[in-house]
């Protein structure tokens, strides 16, 4: 059975442009020309991924994020917008989006991303047993629920900050430099812009670690990030 995607895109040129390179590539494709249908859309249909234009009528490409999230739902959203700047880029994540991309862009490169969200999502969980618990010191992390917890107390986090901890817990006890970061958890190098890696690490050390004696995300100078066990 073939992957299906949703294209929310208000300009029917971009759109039936999408709909043909998806198409080609194997995939199902539904349409949706404003926010309102393309929420009904995602709540309605069976759909592994969203690509969503911000700027939208009825409503924003970011209030249908907001609410998709709202609601529990972790379909994988990449969003599209020509908007080139961190502070846009990081809001998008901030409110769940699992990537984003510029316009103008090049078809070759949005394919790329498109397979590499849902090779991330499809993949089976890494664990030797097959269990997709992970347990590290008094830090839970349920991967197929993607349920976070520390001492019992629940942790929200977004898709994007989510995927950063399981990397760097993947990896315990590992030095992970920005780039190593950017490359395997965005899926792709963001040139110049490894501030990134520092705003999230900054979100989730506000989020798992403020209020605990044992902090487990720990800063390596001149290099990047890890987590360490607790001893």
């Amino acid at each position: 059975m073939n992957d299906k995607i949703l294209v929310v895109e208000d300009e029917a040129g971009i759109a039936r442009i999408l709909q043909l390179e998806l198409e080609h590539e194997g995939y199902e494709v539904g349409l949706a020309s404003d926010g309102k249908q393309g929420y009904e859309m995602i709540n309605t249909d069976e759909y592994q991924l969203v690509l969503l234009d911000v700027m939208l009528p009825k409503m924003s490409g970011i209030e249908v994020l907001r609410q998709v999230r709202q609601s529990g739902n972790l379909i994988p959203i990449i969003l599209l917008t020509a908007r080139d700047t961190v502070p846009d880029k990081v809001s998008g994540f901030e409110h769940g989006a699992n990537d984003y991309i510029t316009k103008p862009f090049a078809v070759e490169e949005l394919l790329a991303r498109v397979r590499n969200i849902l090779r991330i999502f499809q993949q089976k969980p890494k664990d030797v047993e097959g269990s997709d618990i992970i347990t590290l010191g008094d830090l839970t992390i349920e991967l197929r629920t993607r349920k976070v917890t520390r001492k019992e107390n629940m942790i929200e986090l977004t898709p994007r900050e989510f995927e950063l901890l399981v990397f760097l817990v993947e990896h315990v006890n590992e030095e992970k430099s920005r780039e190593e970061i950017l490359s395997e958890v965005w899926g792709y190098d963001f040139i110049g812009e490894t501030n990134l890696v520092d705003v999230y690490i900054r979100y989730l050390r506000q989020k798992l670690d403020k209020g605990y004696r044992y902090k487990l995300i720990h800063t390596v100078r001149g290099v990047g990030y890890m987590i360490k066990e607790p001893d």
